[in-house]
C-alpha cells in the first residue's frame, strides 16, 4: 500500500537513520539526504595520524533501547558491532588523590555509598527501585508519545503513576531527600547534565537516568561509537533506503499545504512526505518560506537549549596512568559552572570537564604504545568562538589534567584537533552552536516541545533532538520510531 509513497529524510544522524529505516520497513520508498560525507551526524568519526576519534557521543547507556531497535527488524546488536561492559563504569576526580571509581557491580556500589555516607546503601536501593519504575514508564511509555496532545498522556498507568513519576519535583530536591554527602549528590546529579538543564530545573522523573547509569551499566561498542551509526546505516541500506551523501538540502518548496519539492544541490526532487532530521530551527527558518513556518525567531530565541561543547581530540605518544575509559573532573565548583552555562551564559572561569580514553578499552583506536583522548568542556550555546579562546581552555584543561593525574602529557601530544560552536554550526546547521538539542525542562516537556508534525504543512514532520523526546542517542532512535508510526497513521491512504 505504501510502495508508491516517496519519503525524503533530511539528515543522516541517529534520528534520521531511525526514521528512514522504520519507514522503509513499513513499505515506504525512502531517500535520505546527508549534507556531509558520511552519515552519523554528531556521531561521525575521523582518523588523524593513525588515531581514530569519535567526534561526539561517547557514553553508551540504555543498551535495551539499542537491542529493541535492531530486534524490530529481526536483527541483533551483535550483527553490527560488539559491546563490552566497562568496569569500573567511570571515575570522578574531586581533587588530586581524591578519586571515586564507580563499580559496575551493584553490591560494590552499595558498599561504596555506605563507606561515604553511613546508612546510604539502603536509601540507594530504594532510590534505584524508584528510578527503575520511572525508566520503565519513561522509556516504554512516555517517550513513545509524539507530544501533539495532552490526551496522549491520559493512559491510566501514567495517570495513576503521576505522583510516583515525580514530574513536578526538581531533581536536586529529590536527590537531597535521600542523600546529604556532596560527592554522592554530584555522582547522582551528573547524568542529568546530558539532558541540558541544571538539576534544580530538571524534573525528578529523570532519576531514570540513574537507573540507566548505575543499574544497566556503561558499555562501549568496540571500534568506537560510530560503529552504531555505521550499523544503522548498513541496516537502512539493507531495508532499501537510498542514502545520498554530500547532499545539501537548500530549500523546501511548498504548494498549498504540502511540502512536495526539495531543492538538493540545485536539483529538484518530488516527494509525498518530508521528514526533517536536520536542525529544526534551520529547516524552519532557512528552508521554508516565512508564511509556512510554525515558529518565529523570537520563539526560538526563548527556548532553553542544552549546552554546546568545546572539544579536543588529542593523540598522545605514550601510555597514560590514572585514567579510565571515562573520567569526570569535578575538582572545581559544580554550581558555578552550571550558572555560567544556564543563568549567566559566558565562557566559564573554572570549568568542569570530561576525558574519554577509548584506547584503554580498544587498542585499535590508537597506534601501539599511544593513547587516544577525547576532552569535553560543556559550555553555553551562542558564545563567540575564537581560536584564542580554544587555545586558552586547552592550556587550562591540560594543566589540570597533568596535575590531577600526576604525569606529563602535553609534551607527548603528537596530534590535536579542536571543535566548538562554529563547527557545530557549519557541520550541522546547529542553532546557536548547541551540541545536545533542547533542554528537558518542565516547560519544554511533551506537548510543550517544538511539534513533531508541522501545523502549517500536512506532510512535513520533524525528528531528533529539538523535538520529541529530546537529546541523547537512545531518544534519537526512539524519535525516529515515533515519527514513522505517526506518518503511517496519518498517511494510510
Amino acid at each position: 500500500m505504501n510502495m508508491s509513497k516517496k519519503v525524503a529524510v533530511i539528515g543522516g544522524g541517529y534520528a534520521g537513520l531511525s526514521a528512514a529505516s522504520n519507514l522503509a520497513h513499513k513499505g515506504y520508498d525512502v531517500t535520505l539526504f546527508e549534507k556531509n560525507a558520511e552519515t552519523g551526524g554528531r556521531s561521525r568519526s575521523f582518523t588523524q595520524d593513525g588515531f581514530l576519534f569519535d567526534m561526539g557521543p561517547s557514553w553508551y547507556w540504555m543498551p535495551d533501547v539499542f537491542e529493541n531497535y535492531f530486534a524490530h527488524f529481526g536483527k541483533k546488536v551483535s550483527d553490527y558491532y560488539q559491546l563490552q561492559r566497562l568496569d569500573p563504569s567511570y571515575q570522578i576526580y574531586f581533587g588530586k588523590d581524591d578519586v571515586l571509581q564507580v563499580p559496575a557491580s551493584l553490591d560494590e556500589l552499595y558498599r561504596m555509598f555506605e563507606d561515604i555516607e553511613p546508612g546510604s546503601a539502603v536509601k540507594l536501593k530504594k532510590f534505584l527501585i524508584e528510578a527503575a519504575y520511572k525508566y520503565d514508564a519513561g522509556i516504554n511509555d512516555l517517550v513513545h508519545k509524539p507530544g501533539l496532545s495532552w490526551l496522549e498522556f491520559a493512559d491510566m498507568r501514567i495517570v495513576k503513576g503521576m505522583f510516583r513519576l515525580h514530574l513536578f519535583r526538581s531533581f536536586s530536591r529529590y536527590v537531597s531527600k535521600y542523600f546529604s554527602h556532596p560527592k554522592l549528590i554530584q555522582l547522582l546529579e551528573f547524568p542529568v547534565l546530558f539532558l541540558g538543564a541544571k538539576p534544580e530545573k530538571t524534573p525528578a522523573l529523570y532519576s531514570l537516568m540513574n537507573h540507566a547509569d548505575l543499574s544497566l551499566g556503561t558499555w562501549y561498542p568496540m571500534g568506537g561509537m560510530n560503529r552504531i551509526a555505521a550499523g544503522m546505516t548498513k541496516l537502512a541500506e539493507e531495508l532499501g533506503v537510498k542514502i545520498v551523501t554530500h547532499a545539501n538540502v537548500e530549500k523546501i518548496v511548498t504548494f498549498h499545504k504540502q511540502a512536495n519539492v526539495l531543492v538538493v544541490n540545485g536539483e529538484t526532487h518530488v516527494f509525498d512526505v518530508v521528514v526533517a532530521g536536520a536542525d529544526y530551527h534551520h529547516v524552519e527558518q532557512s528552508l521554508l518560506a516565512p508564511e509556512k513556518r510554525d515558529y518565529t525567531e523570537k520563539y526560538w530565541d526563548k527556548r532553553v537549549l542544552a549546552p554546546s561543547s568545546l572539544l579536543y581530540y588529542v593523540g598522545v605518544s605514550k601510555k597514560l596512568k590514572n585514567l579510565l575509559h571515562h573520567n569526570l573532573f569535578f575538582d572545581e565548583d559544580f554550581g558555578l559552572h552550571a550558572k555560567e552555562i544556564y543563568d549567566n551564559p559566558k565562557w566559564p572561569e573554572k570549568p568542569l570537564f570530561y576525558v574519554s580514553a577509548t584506547s584503554l578499552t580498544d587498542p585499535h583506536v590508537a597506534p601501539e604504545g599511544c593513547e587516544n583522548l577525547f576532552i569535553l568542556i560543556p559550555v553555553a550555546p551562542g558564545l563567540e568562538d575564537t581560536q584564542k579562546t580554544r587555545d586558552h581552555y586547552y592550556d587550562l584543561v591540560m594543566n589540570r589534567l597533568e596535575q590531577l593525574t600526576g604525569q606529563n602529557i602535553r609534551e607527548y601530544v603528537i596530534t590535536k584537533k579542536d571543535y566548538a560552536h562554529r563547527d557545530f554550526i557549519s557541520d550541522y546547521n546547529s542553532y546557536k552552536g548547541n551540541a545536545y538539542g533542547l533542554a528537558n525542562t518542565l516547560k519544554q516537556t511533551a506537548v510543550l516541545k517544538p511539534r513533531m508534525k508541522s501545523k502549517t504543512l500536512n506532510n512535513l514532520y520533524y525528528v531528533g533532538q529539538l523535538t520529541t523526546p529530546g537529546p541523547g542517542v537512545p531518544p534519537a532512535l526512539i524519535s525516529g520510531q515515533v515519527v514513522a508510526k505517526l506518518i503511517e497513521k496519518n498517511h494510510k491512504n
